[in-house]
């Protein structure tokens, strides 16, 4: 148990640095994660008696506690003898985090693995359109579509066909349908 109390990681969340240990609470810059899902911040650095480790292939786990906003920030411009005087306020958003483990994941994330090579030909029988598809904007779909598999963007097609029905994703699909057809034949 000493270990865990002693063991510390360097993260990356929102383009600032942060020393944690597990169990911590801390105040970051909004992330995209929901108030209790997980997500997993860059680690720069894992560390703890007397070893540590640059640049560690382990996973720190974070779980989001809430988004708030931060205190209000008062900012006034004025310029002498002109009458010129302008006021402003800022309140950042911000989420608080908990670090659930540090270099747990690690083991976690390998048996999730091996599972997911033996399912993969039925995710490939079963063509799913890429996750997160029905929160695409048609831009992001045109953007987005070059890169995705044959499978992917026909199970999309068949999607937008029968729930959106946005036509400008639906040519963006078929054009790279088009394109990913005559690519390979």
């Amino acid at each position: 148990m000493a270990t865990k109390t002693s063991s510390y990681a360097i993260i990356a969340v929102g383009g600032k640095q942060y020393v944690v240990r597990e169990g911590e609470r801390l105040l970051v810059d909004r992330v995209g994660a929901d108030e209790g899902k997980t997500f997993q911040p860059g680690v720069l650095f894992v560390g703890g008696d007397g070893n540590g480790q640059l640049a560690p292939s382990t996973a720190v786990t974070a779980r989001v506690v809430g988004h708030t906003r931060g205190r209000k920030v008062r900012i006034g411009k004025r310029r002498p003898k002109t009458g010129y005087r302008r006021q402003t306020g800022f309140r950042a958003a911000l989420s608080q985090i908990e670090i659930e483990s540090i270099g747990a994941a690690k083991r976690a994330a390998a048996r999730p693995k091996q599972e997911a090579a033996a399912e993969k030909p039925k995710a490939e029988a079963a063509s799913q359109p890429p996750r997160g598809y029905a929160d695409f904007t048609v831009a992001e779909i045109g953007d987005k579509a070059k890169r995705w598999k044959l499978e992917q963007l026909e199970a999309a097609l068949e999607y937008e066909r029968a729930h959106a029905k946005r036509k400008g994703a639906i040519s963006a699909l078929e054009s790279a349908i088009d394109a990913k057809r005559e690519k390979g034949g």
